[in-house]
C-alpha cells in the first residue's frame, strides 16, 4: 500500500507474485455493517449493503448518509476524473474482479463502514472529520497492485491488483483512509520514526475497523492484507514475520522505509490489546514475543484503540518519534482512566516490551 501526498509516491509493501483467486464469497449481511438501498456482491467480504442514490433509470453509487462518498472508475487509465458507477437494478458486481463494479463494492462498503467505525468509536464525522464522504477510484491504471491515499484531493486509488485478487479488501480500504485521518490530525511526517508511526497508525486503525465490521467472510484478526497478499500479509502481533519490519525498536529504526519503521508500533498496539504469548483469536493463531522476555495482560481492543486514537489527535504532532509516541499515549491513557489506573501501567509496560522506555 501507499501512502501519496500531493504528487510524491513512495511504495511501501512488496507485491505478491501471481496468486490464485478464491471461491466467490456470500455472506448475509451484518448489524455492523452500513445499512443502504443497494446490495453489493463483493469479492473479500461477501454480500454486502451499499448506501446508493437514485437518478434517472437506476442508481449511482453515492452514499448519501456518509457525507455522498462515492466510487468512480478509472478505465484503467493513469489520468483523468474516471466515471461515477451506475446500476439500473441496485444490485452491484459479481464477486469476482471481471465484473468491473465488484470492486467498486468492496470499496464503498469499505469506506462506509470506517465511517460508521469513526463515528461509534471516536464520534468523528468522516476521515477529516469534517462531514465530508471519500471519492474514490478503482481501475486505477494496469496491474497496479496496490492502492493510495492522496492528500490533495482528499481521495485513495486502488489498481486491480495481479492474480485475480484486488487490493480492495476491508483492512486495505481502512487502512488507505487512515492516512487521511493522520494527515488532518497530527500530520505525522512521512520519513524516519515519524513515518513509521503513520504506517501503523493505519495498520492499527484498520484492524480496529475490521473487527468492528464483523464482518462473517472478512473475520477480525491482526493480519494486514492477508486477502489479497496472503505470502506477505502484515502481522501486529510479530511484524518480523514480514521479513523487514523489526519487532522491537532500535536506533536502525529511523533508516528504514516507513512500512518497516512501524513494526514496533504495530507490536506495541497488539500487546496493549492482547498481551503476549500463544493464544486464537477468531480462528487465528498468533503467538507474540517481547523484547525483555516479559508477560504481558492485554487491556482489550477498544480500549487500546481509544489510547492510540487519543494520542494521535491530541498529543503527537508531525516530528513525533517513538518515544513522543510513548509519552503521548502514556498521557492518553491517563486521561481516559486516571493517573493510578492500570492501563497506565500496561502501556508503559508494552512500549518497554517492544524496546521504547
Amino acid at each position: 500500500m501507499t501512502h501519496r501526498t500531493g504528487r510524491i509516491a513512495t511504495t511501501l509493501i512488496g507485491l505478491a507474485a501471481t496468486l490464485t483467486l478464491a471461491t466467490p464469497a456470500t455472506a448475509t449481511p451484518t448489524g455492523a455493517a452500513p445499512t443502504g438501498a443497494g446490495t453489493g456482491h463483493s469479492q473479500h467480504s461477501g454480500t454486502v449493503p451499499l448506501g446508493t442514490t437514485p437518478t434517472t433509470g437506476g442508481f449511482r453509487l453515492v452514499d448519501p448518509d456518509r457525507g455522498g462518498q462515492r466510487v468512480l472508475d478509472g478505465l484503467n487509465q493513469t489520468s483523468g476524473p474516471g466515471t461515477l458507477f451506475t446500476d439500473t437494478d441496485n444490485t452491484w458486481g459479481n464477486s469476482t474482479p471481471a465484473h468491473r463494479q465488484t470492486a467498486a463494492v468492496d470499496v464503498h462498503y469499505g469506506t462506509a463502514v470506517t465511517w460508521d467505525f469513526y463515528r461509534a468509536a471516536f464520534g468523528r464525522n468522516g476521515v477529516r472529520g469534517d462531514g465530508v464522504g471519500t471519492t474514490s477510484r478503482v481501475h486505477h491504471g494496469t496491474n497496479l497492485n496496490n492502492a493510495y491515499w492522496n492528500d490533495s484531493c482528499a481521495c485513495v486509488t486502488y489498481g486491480d491488483g495481479t492474480g485475480g485478487r484486488t487490493p480492495t479488501s476491508l483492512d486495505i480500504v481502512g487502512h488507505e483512509l487512515a492516512h487521511g485521518l493522520t494527515s488532518s490530525t497530527a500530520g505525522l511526517l512521512y520519513s524516519g520514526e515519524s513515518g513509521g508511526l503513520n504506517e501503523a497508525t493505519s495498520d492499527i486503525l484498520a484492524t480496529a475497523g475490521e473487527f468492528f465490521a464483523d464482518n462473517k467472510i472478512d473475520v477480525g484478526d491482526y493480519l494486514l492484507g492477508e486477502r489479497v497478499w496472503p505470502d506477505q500479509a502484515r502481522r501486529l502481533d510479530r511484524p518480523s514475520a514480514d521479513g523487514v519490519s523489526p519487532d522491537h525498536w532500535s536506533r536502525d529504526l529511523a533508516n528504514l522505509p516507513p512500512h518497516a519503521a512501524s513494526g514496533p508500533a504495530r507490536h506495541f498496539y497488539y500487546l496493549l490489546a492482547e498481551g503476549s504469548g500463544p493464544k486464537v483469536i477468531n480462528g487465528v493463531s498468533y503467538d507474540s514475543p517481547t523484547h525483555d522476555n516479559s508477560k504481558l495482560l492485554g487491556i482489550g481492543r477498544d480500549k487500546a484503540t481509544q489510547i492510540w486514537y487519543r494520542a494521535l489527535t491530541v498529543h503527537m504532532r508531525p516530528t513525533t518519534n517513538y518515544a513522543g509516541a510513548r509519552t503521548a499515549t502514556l498521557k492518553a491513557a491517563t486521561e481516559l482512566y486516571g493517573p493510578t489506573a492500570p492501563e497506565v501501567a500496561r502501556v508503559a509496560a508494552a512500549w518497554k516490551a517492544v524496546n521504547v522506555g
